[in-house]
């Protein structure tokens, strides 16, 4: 080994460690706001399926959006907006800047005729 190039398998050594922790951080940052996303589309879809039940039982949209705050508050998420009226449940919920969106429906008839819906 020539004089001049001693020490050159250790900066390529460092040089490798430096990629490798950047590419760890980027793949941890990655996943952290993947789980953020999963959590947000879970408590949507719980705030959704409360209002919707809440309207199922014909307590009406103040008791729906209620209803999703509620569930929402529990999965610790805010309810940026429910149209949650009629016949149909639409929330958007937010945790932890992730945001989620559901939407349920309420069906009378398989209230009554659960065979009706399969």
């Amino acid at each position: 080994m020539i004089r001049s190039e001693r020490g050159s398998v250790a900066v390529l050594a460092l040089a490798v460690v430096v990629v490798a922790v950047v590419v760890a951080l980027g793949v941890a940052r990655a996943g952290r706001a993947a789980g953020g996303a999963a959590r947000a589309d879970t408590a949507a879809d719980a705030s959704a399926l409360a209002a919707a039940g809440a309207l199922a039982q014909s307590e009406g949209p103040i008791a729906a959006v209620a209803a999703a705050q509620s569930v929402a508050a529990a999965n610790h998420a805010t309810v940026r907006r429910c149209d949650c009226s009629g016949e149909h449940a639409e929330v958007e919920v937010e945790v932890d800047g992730a945001i989620g969106r559901a939407r349920a429906e309420v069906r009378p008839q398989c209230q009554y005729t659960p065979t009706a819906c399969d």
